[in-house]
C-alpha cells in the first residue's frame, strides 16, 4: 500500500461510503425500524385470507 489507507481500511472493516459509518454499523434507530416494518408485514400475512383452492387441498387429507 501506499500509506493512504482510510481510517476504515486499517481497522480491517471498510466505511459507507455515503454514511461514514463501519459497514455493519447501525445507526440508532435501525433495529427497531426494520422490527417494525417486520411486525407491519406479518400482521398483513396473517389477516389475509387463505385461498379456496388451498384449504381444498387441505380438507383432503382428512
Amino acid at each position: 500500500m501506499t500509506g493512504l489507507a482510510s481510517e476504515g481500511d486499517r481497522a480491517g472493516t471498510p466505511r459507507h461510503p455515503d454514511k461514514g459509518r463501519r459497514a455493519g454499523e447501525e445507526k440508532p434507530g435501525d433495529a427497531d425500524d426494520i422490527g417494525d416494518a417486520l411486525r407491519s408485514v406479518y400482521d398483513d400475512a396473517v389477516k389475509e385470507d387463505i385461498p379456496s383452492e388451498m384449504l381444498e387441498l387441505l380438507g383432503k387429507l382428512n
